[in-house]
């Protein structure tokens, strides 16, 4: 069964649409979702741009800062301090990857922890990683909205999370974790990943490498969540065969990448609720 996200966010949206005019009535402003992004990646323009779209169709504000290539990390700490003392800006999102001189993690860390609706705050990662509630980076939070709705049970099942990075593989796999389900993580440089492939109930994709692995090589019966994205619309994961040895699968497009933005937007809600 393909694990549609791209359905799944639609109905999501429209429920969240319903909340944001009900909590209208209980503040005196607008909640806005501000985005900075520095530099002129096409990429990150395009996904900026979707952001602010989905903010409009759920009647949300968005402010959208963008910032030369040459900004300083000083510089762009000013911005978000200036955000942080916004009362109408209830999220801040800095769009990953900034220029390499920026001192990203410093500049993630600036944001208020209450206005952290992407999770990329050292701060928040901690408590979702020692099981507390915090806001939880956003394509983690939505891989695990994804397999809720579809009643994909993970306890108890072998996860395997190929890939490592502080947005997406530790996450992904703490938020497993914290469901119960017993946790692996691997790599490219896993010199035993075809054995691993072979015992996993589920298998997160995030390493970032177009068709780096192949569905044949995977259990029957497994879950495959294809988190990667890469140039042409290509996933982590070549799906050859897959309707013979998965139970359920993502499509890249359409599967992961709506339910990352459907989950900024839900957290930003929440941040609307606190401050009722």
């Amino acid at each position: 069964m393909i694990l549609d996200g791209k359905k799944l966010a639609s109905h999501i949206k429209i429920d969240l649409k319903n909340q944001i005019e009900e909590l209208k009535s209980h503040i005196a402003f607008v909640p806005k979702l501000a985005t900075i992004l520095v530099g002129e990646d096409e990429a990150s323009q395009v996904y900026v741009n979707m952001k602010i779209k989905a903010c409009k169709d759920i009647g949300m504000g968005s402010i959208f800062v963008k910032m030369p290539a040459n900004t300083t990390t000083k510089e762009l700490m000013a911005k978000i301090d200036e955000l942080n003392k916004q009362k109408d800006v209830c999220g801040i999102l800095l769009q990953h990857p900034t220029p390499k001189h920026i001192d990203e993690d410093v500049c993630f860390n600036k944001i208020l922890i209450s206005k952290d609706v992407d999770g990329t705050n050292t701060a928040s990662y901690g408590k979702i990683a020692m099981g507390q509630k915090a806001f939880a980076p956003a394509t983690p939070l939505g891989i695990m909205m994804l397999l809720n709705h579809y009643n994909i049970n993970v306890q108890s099942k072998h996860a395997l999370v190929i890939g490592r990075s502080q947005i997406l593989g530790k996450p992904v796999a703490s938020l497993l974790l914290n469901a119960d389900a017993t946790v692996t993580i691997a790599h490219s440089k896993t010199r035993n990943l075809d054995e691993l492939l072979k015992q996993a109930d589920i298998v997160v994709a995030c390493v970032g490498i177009a068709h780096f692995i192949k569905a044949k090589k995977l259990k029957k019966g497994v879950v495959i969540i294809d988190a990667g994205y890469n140039r042409g619309n290509i996933g982590d994961v070549d799906l050859t065969g897959v309707e013979n040895i998965a139970s359920y699968y993502t499509p890249v497009p359409g599967g992961v990448g709506p339910m990352t933005i459907v989950a900024l937007l839900t957290q930003t809600v929440e941040a609307v609720k606190k401050l009722i």
